[in-house]
């Protein structure tokens, strides 16, 4: 064993991730060796793998994280329900006729489902298919359009029945619950901002989001509404299903997830995409996926116990803590290692290592918990859109056909704008704490 003093086991681990991490081994490796060899440095074998096993064991067996695998297991199921479809069609008939309708449609469309799916990968996927399209060979913007799809298939992480939050929440000591109501307006001011800005922009320059052609537009009927109300009708109920029972205090999260799984399964029936392939795809693709977060959320949760078991966590306190320009410019600090570590990490990894950091720091500093912890997640999502760890980028390039000549510059040029957006968005939550707060102070009982 090695003495080593807590500032230098703080530079080799967080300097070890870093380097490691652009190596391109996946972030549970990752982590995983740095803390295994720095512990078995630091505090010799017996009590690396004391530190290691208990944490580990002590992870599986956290109630709230069963939330996961049930919420995913609905996004999967609801991918493949045909709800999707028939929304996107209704919503492209009521709203195609303007200039920028595409974009409207596709934002409308991917803000109800995110609050559907949660799942970053499947939301940018299906508009990726669903939009894409459309919106090129009707000549619109590449960029702006696929900066739309970018940011609005993002929001899936942010606005519940959100993994994020899920996974956010029993790391930080908040109620799941709470992370739920207090994501919903920032994820609707989030597209509100998102509207507004394609909007404008169609309007200074009508060739970017050019309107139907005169011949081929339709009389908005009677019909037509009729149709876009029943598509609504799916997504309201699976909404009021999930988030009415937690706002209500009729079920925590963690059940009001199974009640979500079971409403998903109806809405397949109902749609007659029911088979039992399905929920073979939809139960495999929740394995690995579970499995996936279960296995960098232990490996995680063991690199902390080693950082913090080494004092490293006290150096970093005080290096925020000490940062001239009082506790909003310690908070600011905070704010720009996120963004920061969301270049390079993906954000599962980002959670697990620094919410048990961060979040006594934050209480120290006298931030409402719950406030933090959403300026954090509302920062999280320029992770999935700045290079060179840009996960929605990533999807969509993969996902886009390749006879619509998409390049990875088009995309980034129009992604830029939407991270200015979520910037101007944590400026406002700061302003006004409010848009965070007030819905989780009305809700009815605990929820955990």
């Amino acid at each position: 064993m090695i003495d080593f003093s807590p500032e230098t086991v703080a530079v080799l681990m967080l300097g070890g991730v870093f380097v490691l991490v652009l190596t391109g081994f996946p972030i549970a490796f990752v982590i995983g060796s740095v803390a295994f060899f720095v512990g078995i440095v630091e505090f010799g074998p017996h009590t690396t793998f004391h530190i290691l096993y208990e944490r580990f064991y002590d992870l599986s067996l956290n109630y709230p994280y069963l939330a996961v695998p049930l919420f995913t297991f609905m996004g999967v199921v609801l991918q493949h329900s045909g709800i999707t479809r028939d929304l996107y069609q209704s919503l492209y008939e009521a709203l195609g006729r303007l200039k920028g309708g595409l974009l409207l449609v596709t934002i409308i469309f991917g803000t109800i489902l995110a609050a559907c799916l949660g799942v970053i990968a499947a939301s940018v996927t299906i508009l990726s298919l669903i939009a894409l399209g459309p919106m090129i060979q009707r000549g619109y913007d590449k960029s702006l359009a696929a900066g739309t799809i970018v940011a609005t298939g993002t929001l899936g992480i942010l606005i519940p029945p959100s993994i994020m939050l899920v996974v956010y929440g029993p790391q930080a000591g908040i109620s799941i619950g709470q992370m739920f109501m207090g994501a919903v307006f920032p994820g609707l001011i989030l597209s509100g901002l998102y509207i507004t800005y394609v909007v404008v922009r169609c309007r200074l320059n009508p060739a970017l989001g050019p309107s139907i052609p005169a011949d081929q537009i339709t009389p908005f009927s009677l019909g037509k509404l009729l149709g876009l109300l029943k598509s609504l009708v799916p997504p309201i109920a699976l909404m009021a299903a999930v988030l009415g029972t937690i706002f209500a205090g009729i079920a925590p999260p963690t059940e009001a997830a199974a009640v979500g799984c079971f409403a998903s399964i109806l809405l397949a029936v109902f749609y007659r995409k029911f088979s039992w392939g399905l929920i073979k795809h939809a139960s495999i693709e929740t394995l690995r996926v579970s499995s996936f977060v279960v296995l960098i959320a232990a490996l995680c949760y063991a690199f902390v116990g080693i950082f913090m078991n080494s004092g490293s966590g006290d150096v970093v306190a005080e290096m925020i803590m000490s940062v001239p320009g009082g506790r909003w410019a310690s908070f600011f600090m905070i704010m720009l290692i996120v963004f920061m570590l969301g270049l390079f990490i993906e954000w599962i990894g980002i959670v697990f290592i620094i919410v048990p950091i961060f979040t006594p720091i934050l209480s120290d500093l006298g931030f409402n918990p719950l406030w933090a912890g959403m300026m954090i997640c509302i920062n999280l999502q320029m992770a999935f859109q700045t290079p060179p760890m840009a996960m929605s980028i990533f999807v969509l390039k993969g996902t886009a056909p390749k006879e619509l000549g998409l390049t990875m510059a088009e995309i980034i040029r129009g992604v830029v704008p939407f991270v200015c957006i979520i910037m101007f968005t944590l400026l406002l939550c700061t302003i006004f704490p409010e848009i965070i707060t007030w819905l989780p102070e009305k809700m009815i009982g605990p929820s955990v």
